[in-house]
């Protein structure tokens, strides 16, 4: 029968937590393989199987798999009865010369794990005999060091699992465990990625962008509903708020001196997103700042922003460099739809010389020439919602 063996790490020094946290994982792996075709998911307590139909397509199996937060990796073959008196290894040798039928090596060699110690088979007899096997049908040598092919072997209590593959998940927590965060998210290449690693810590993410609508056109939206539907594959149903915020700044120009107007709009941002994370639950925003990378995250002005939150902000990329940052979105998927042009907010009513130490007494003056109120209100009130979900209602 074929079937995917799951591993996970982190989960396992959860201690007297650990059943919630995997049965979280099973609740999302069940939840992102619905429509393909599946039979069943068990805990077993150290990996977690599932058991594929026969039209269960492969490769969208595996390209799931591969974004389910929680999962360190996973051996997609099949499994094959095996008794723990008398195991008989035949039928295991079997399995495991089809299952490497389609792979092209010189070398190989078998690893085999023995979850249930009662098995009177060691791990290694089970190498040994199932390595003599594949030498004697393909001729081919054992390398235990470097192979072109590594077998796997997994050897429950009632079944034996073979695989020649083993793929990399994305590892982290399952999706949920760590409650709902909101993410202020552009088109831009960062505020994705932020979003992304919170994800893969256990946090449902809700979403938030600030279009420069009606001053600018859609393409930013539209690029971050790319962006989004993109980042819902990996926790299955996002919420995402467009506020038009262009009248906003203009408001703001109108009072606020040219080189604070971009700590004022951030300010602003702060304010209503975290009006749209208490609605949602959130206990925290998200930014995608990066220390040093623009007028608006020099020190000194990140925390004049941030004394506008009362929630926690969050900022997962402080710490990296641009081309740290770039390699994530090309490695998580959403670096080409994050540096097509387009028009936001952040390129509205900027001025040339930003102040990049703005004092908090400073900011605080021109915000009482300001309907700070009135402007959260109308940014709330002007919210447009979009549910996402993935996998994608049938049409």
């Amino acid at each position: 029968m074929r079937c995917v063996i799951a591993h996970y790490h982190e989960l396992a020094l959860k201690g007297n937590n650990r059943d919630y946290f995997e049965q979280c994982l099973i609740t999302n792996i069940r939840t992102a393989l619905k429509d393909v075709g599946i039979r069943q998911v068990e805990n077993l307590h150290s990996r977690i199987r599932i058991r594929l139909s026969p039209e269960a397509p492969a490769e969208m199996v595996q390209n799931r798999l591969m974004r389910i937060c929680g999962i360190a990796n996973f051996l997609p073959g099949r499994v094959v009865p095996l008794q723990l008196a008398d195991p008989n290894l035949d039928a295991l040798a079997t399995a495991v010369l089809e299952e490497i039928e389609s792979h092209s090596f010189t070398t190989f060699r078998v690893t085999a794990r023995r979850a249930d110690k009662r098995l009177t088979l060691t791990s290694m007899d089970v190498e040994k005999a199932l390595g003599a096997a594949v030498c004697a049908r393909t001729r081919k040598k054992v390398s235990l060091k470097n192979p072109d092919l590594t077998i796997y072997i997994e050897l429950l209590s009632k079944e034996a699992f073979c695989s020649a593959k083993k793929i990399e998940g994305p590892g982290g927590m399952p999706v949920g465990v760590s409650g709902k965060v909101a993410c202020l998210i552009s088109g831009g290449i960062d505020s994705p990625v932020a979003a992304y690693r919170m994800v893969k810590r256990g946090c449902l993410a809700s979403f938030i962008h600030f279009s420069g609508r009606p001053l600018v056109s859609r393409a930013s939206e539209e690029k971050v509903h790319e962006l989004v539907r993109h980042l819902t594959a990996f926790q299955y149903n996002s919420r995402l708020y467009v506020i038009p915020f262009g009248e906003i700044q203009r408001e703001i120009v109108l009072s606020a001196p040219a080189p604070f107007r971009i700590v004022l709009y951030r300010r602003m941002m702060i304010r209503i997103a975290q009006e749209l994370a208490r609605k949602e639950q959130c206990w925290a925003l998200v930014t995608g700042d990066s220390l040093g990378q623009v007028a608006s995250q020099t020190p000194q002005n990140l925390c004049t922003i941030e004394e506008a939150a009362e929630l926690p902000i969050l900022r997962p990329l402080i710490g990296m460099d641009k081309r740290e940052i770039i390699d994530e979105a090309r490695r998580l998927g959403t670096y080409e739809t994050s540096i097509e042009p387009d028009q936001d907010c952040c390129t509205l009513f900027v001025p040339p010389h930003p102040s990049t130490k703005t004092r908090l007494e400073d900011v605080h003056k021109v915000e009482r020439l300001i309907d700070v109120s009135t402007l959260v209100k109308r940014g709330m009130e002007k919210a447009e919602l979009t549910e996402l979900s993935f996998p994608p209602p049938a049409a």
